[in-house]
């Protein structure tokens, strides 16, 4: 009886070819979409819970769903290097790795112009100029590597930030409107469920009141 053979889990797996040392950085630079999922959001539920934060990663979800619906659809094969990087049994139009990356630098430049966000007005730049350096990283990276054509990666770039635009519109013109509602739900109250898009600069809010209630339970105790 035959051994099936063995396939990769292709989440971290990243090949590049080996004394390249521009490959090697744009490898790790194509892992970005993964440290944001399990570093940023994962992160984020669990520290933060606010509710913008949440529907952007499910944003990012519904974009994936998207994605794998045109490239199964499609059906359009990967650039001749899958034999390489073992990817020919999966398909490459659009790069799921550009839509994942222009989605969210379209969202998150949103979030800042409109004013919702972690920071102040005077650090829009920086929160608009990182990401957009990042996808475009990103979606050079999948092109070096071998992993998709231009065309591959700029449709994926295309569909994100079409997506990201219209998923933002949907949250902040529909969704924002039971934002009240969750936060004040047994679930919302439950799990520290809340929205702090009303509040500019959320840094500064939370530095002032943790230095408020210090200084309040000091003053108690003498």
């Amino acid at each position: 009886m035959s051994t099936p053979p063995l396939k990769a889990v292709t989440l971290t797996h990243v090949r590049y070819q080996k004394g390249d040392r521009l490959g090697y950085f744009l490898a790790w630079v194509s892992l970005v979409p993964v440290f944001i999922t399990l570093g940023g959001f994962v992160s984020h539920f669990i520290f933060r819970r606010e509710l913008q934060g949440m529907f952007f990663f499910l944003g990012l979800v519904v974009s994936q769903f998207i994605n794998e619906f045109i490239k199964t659809s499609v059906q359009q094969a990967r650039p001749e290097t899958c034999f390489l990087l073992e990817t020919c049994d999966s398909h490459g139009w659009p790069s799921s790795h550009s839509q994942f990356m222009f989605f969210f630098a379209v969202y998150l430049t949103l979030l800042t112009y409109k004013g919702i966000g972690l920071w102040g007005t005077k650090n829009k730049w920086v929160m608009t100029f990182w990401p957009w350096s990042l996808a475009i990283l990103t979606m050079f990276s999948r092109v070096y590597l071998g992993y998709h054509t231009i065309a591959q990666v700029f449709a994926g770039a295309i569909l994100g930030m079409f997506v990201g635009a219209v998923w933002f519109w949907v949250v902040n013109s529909v969704f924002s409107a039971y934002f009240l509602a969750i936060e004040e739900s047994a679930f919302g109250r439950k799990f520290y469920i809340k929205d702090t898009s009303h509040i500019p600069n959320v840094l500064k809010f939370e530095y002032d009141n943790a230095r408020a209630a210090r200084k309040n339970m000091a003053s108690k105790s003498n």
